[in-house]
C-alpha cells in the first residue's frame, strides 16, 4: 500500500459471544499489517456509543465495530451523521448487519475481507432508521419480538449457548404469557392512515433477522439505501394466526407480508406508534421495544423515522 497507513479505531466488545482475548489479539495483529490500529474495549452498556462520539475528534480514517449487532448499533449511534466511515467484524450470535452488507460471517474471512479494502477504500452512504432519538441499522420492533428480546437479554449465557433455540423457547413462553389474552394494543399512524394491532415490525433492510442460517423475511421491497423504511403491523395473535404466520417467516414460498392479519406500510418515511390499552386503574399500558435485536425499554409512544444516507460505511 502506497503512502501512510490509514488510522483505524477498533471498538471491540470483549463480552460478545464469539470474541475472546486470543481472537481479538489475532485480529488486531493482522490489521496492523495494513492499518495504524488503536483499540478501545467496551466496559458497559452504551460505552461503544461514547467511544464513537469521542472518535469524531480523533483524526481516524475508519472505525471498526467488532462484536454483535448490539455493539454495532451502539457504535453507529456514536458515528451516525459524521463523515467517519464505519466497518464491521462479526462477533455475535446472529450478525445481521455483517451478513446484510455481504461481510463474511466468519471473523477470519471477514478480517481478510477488510484487509483487501485497505487498497480499495471507497466509502458509501447507507440509510438508518430512528426510533425517537435512537438509530437502528436493520430493524425495530414493538410487541411480540421485543418481548422475546427482553427475555433473552436477561440470560446472556443461554443466549450464547442455545442461540436460536433459546429464542424459540422465549417466543413461545412470551406469547402465551403476554399475547394470547389481552395484549397491549398499538395504534400505528402513518400519514393519514391509522391502524391498530399488537406488534409492529419496522425494517431498514432485508432480512429482518436470521434463525441460525435461515434468513427471516418480514417486509418486502426494502433496501438499506433506498431512503425509506418498511413496516408491518400484526393485527391479532390468536393461536390459528400464529400457526399460519410463523411458517411464512421461514420460507420464501409463503409470505408473512401477505397474511390476512398483517397490514403493511411501504416506502415509509415516518410513523407514530402509541399504546391504546389501559390497566384497571386507567393507566396506559406500555409496550416493549427492541432495536437491532437489543431491548431498550417499555414506552407509551414512539416515533419512527427514516434517516437516508445517515451512515458512511466501508464494506
Amino acid at each position: 500500500m502506497n503512502g501512510a497507513k490509514k488510522r483505524l479505531l477498533v471498538i471491540v466488545n470483549p463480552y460478545a459471544t464469539t470474541v475472546s482475548d486470543r481472537l481479538k489479539n489475532l485480529v488486531v495483529y493482522a490489521l496492523q499489517g495494513r492499518f495504524e490500529v488503536e483499540v478501545e474495549a467496551t466496559e458497559s452498556q452504551d460505552h461503544a456509543t461514547e467511544i464513537g462520539r469521542d472518535a469524531q475528534d480523533g483524526g481516524y480514517d475508519l472505525a471498526l465495530a467488532f462484536g454483535g449487532d448490539g455493539t454495532i448499533n451502539e457504535v453507529v449511534n456514536g458515528l451516525a451523521g459524521t463523515e467517519i466511515p464505519v466497518t464491521f467484524l462479526p462477533g455475535g450470535n446472529t450478525n445481521v448487519v455483517c451478513r446484510t452488507l455481504g461481510i463474511p460471517n466468519d471473523v477470519v474471512d471477514a478480517t481478510e475481507h477488510l484487509l483487501s479494502l485497505a487498497d480499495d477504500f471507497n466509502p458509501r452512504k447507507i440509510d438508518l432508521g430512528l426510533v425517537d432519538d435512537r438509530y437502528f441499522v436493520f430493524s425495530c420492533g414493538a410487541g411480540i419480538d421485543a418481548t422475546v428480546v427482553k427475555r433473552v437479554d436477561k440470560n446472556p449465557k443461554l443466549k450464547s449457548t442455545a442461540g436460536p433455540w433459546y429464542y424459540s423457547w422465549a417466543a413461545l413462553s412470551g406469547y402465551y404469557r403476554n399475547y394470547l389474552r389481552n395484549p397491549v394494543k398499538i395504534e400505528a399512524t402513518v400519514g393519514e392512515r391509522v391502524e391498530t394491532g399488537i406488534t409492529a415490525l419496522a425494517q431498514n433492510s432485508d432480512p429482518f433477522t436470521y434463525f441460525a442460517k435461515q434468513p427471516i423475511h418480514v417486509c418486502e421491497d426494502i433496501a438499506i439505501d433506498d431512503g425509506h423504511l418498511a413496516m408491518i403491523l400484526l393485527q391479532r395473535a390468536n393461536q390459528l394466526d400464529m400457526l399460519n404466520v410463523v411458517p411464512r417467516l421461514l420460507t420464501k414460498k409463503l409470505s408473512a407480508y401477505k397474511h390476512g392479519q398483517v397490514i403493511h406500510f411501504d416506502e415509509m418515511l415516518e410513523a407514530e406508534l402509541k399504546s391504546v390499552s389501559t390497566d384497571e386503574s386507567g393507566e396506559v399500558r406500555p409496550f416493549p421495544v427492541q432495536v437491532d435485536g437489543d431491548y431498550i425499554g417499555e414506552f407509551d409512544q414512539v416515533r419512527l423515522k427514516a434517516a437516508p444516507g445517515a451512515l458512511t460505511i466501508i464494506a
